[in-house]
């Protein structure tokens, strides 16, 4: 039997812990030296503060923040995106004694023009890794954008650029109504649906649509979407169902999760991210909110184990597992279950 996998996911996703030293340092990754990220997302775990996300094609000083709706910033944070990591300076990111987080995806290096769509976009795009970083400006009503995968998204994370009146604009293909329907990563709000969010249609190999709704396509506003391709041993984009006990679902990715975000999707509740290196043992529990603002928490309401093929969700709790509730989920490997010579990796 053959098999299609990614061997090494940390050739294009990587979770680095660091503490500030309140003056300047970089922040190197482990393992494979070629992750060179062109998106970085960090959160002070320590310390109430901002999630910030900064990406090479909008530029190492224009970070967005997704625990709120502002334009994206004008800051000294990160200095420089590195070979095999990135830097930072004396601000938010790097104050003496406090921790951080920082997640980073590789995607496609320097950003070129596509045609695609009805809207011309500046994408860098990983087609191995499924990922790319897509910006566009609006035109209102009825366009359509390139993404640059070559096979459709899963999952777009979308959010203007430089206007605060907008949300962030998640669309799911695990949403009960994919053509019409969205989340908003800042808010704990349930799925919303309208057939203005992506013109009643859902993404293709080549292209994503936009309706009419402001979020996604206001006349001049700019925009940047996150877009991500399922790929076996590295990501998967999916939904469950929820049991509502301490034994609750399985859910099978094919790889050993280094990354999990969930959101239940037909009620009210926060986004919750876990990874396996602020919790390197099972069960994890140290939780971050990507709409809220306040530090890492560690408790029993998170309860979950990260198995060598999928996560095991082990608490009642509305943000993981109340009964009969739906919930969408994005994971990122830290080993395949099975590698491309069809040998089983290592479990953790």
């Amino acid at each position: 039997m053959a098999y299609t996998t990614i061997d090494d996911p940390s050739s294009y996703f990587q979770t680095t812990l660091y503490t500030g030293n309140g003056g300047t340092q970089s922040i190197t990754n482990t393992g494979n030296s070629d992750l060179q990220p062109d998106w970085i997302w960090t959160k002070v775990r320590s310390e109430t503060g901002s999630h910030r996300l900064v990406d090479t094609v909008r530029g190492i000083t224009k970070p967005l923040f997704s625990n709120g709706t502002d334009a994206e910033g004008d800051e000294t944070n990160y200095s420089a995106f590195n070979s095999d990591g990135f830097s930072l300076v004396n601000n938010s990111l790097n104050e003496n004694n406090r921790t951080y987080v920082a997640w980073q995806w590789k995607a496609g290096g320097s950003a070129s023009s596509n045609s695609n769509g009805s809207i011309t976009s500046s994408v860098s795009a990983g087609s191995i890794q499924g990922f790319s970083v897509v910006s566009y400006t609006g035109g209102g009503g009825g366009k359509t954008v390139g993404h640059g995968l070559g096979v459709a998204p899963k999952m777009i994370i979308l959010k203007a650029r430089n206007s605060g009146d907008y949300n962030w604009s998640v669309w799911h293909s695990g949403l009960s109504t994919p053509t019409t329907a969205r989340l908003a990563l800042n808010t704990t709000g349930a799925q919303s649906n309208n057939s203005s969010f992506w013109n009643d249609a859902v993404p293709t190999s080549t292209l994503f649509s936009l309706g009419s709704d402001g979020t996604h396509n206001a006349n001049g506003t700019t925009y940047i979407a996150y877009c991500f391709a399922e790929k076996q041993g590295y990501s998967k984009f999916g939904s469950y169902t929820g049991n509502g006990n301490a034994d609750g679902p399985f859910i099978y990715t094919g790889f050993q999760p280094a990354f999990f975000l969930v959101k239940r999707s037909d009620s009210t509740t926060s986004w919750t991210l876990l990874d396996n290196k602020r919790d390197p043992f099972n069960v994890t529990t140290e939780r971050l909110f990507p709409n809220e603002n306040v530090a890492g928490s560690v408790g029993t309401n998170a309860n979950t184990d990260f198995l060598s093929n999928g996560v095991k969700i082990r608490v009642n709790h509305n943000n993981f597992n109340t009964s009969g509730g739906t919930y969408i989920y994005m994971a990122f490997a830290e080993n395949p279950f099975v590698t491309s010579t069809g040998v089983p990796a290592t479990a953790r």
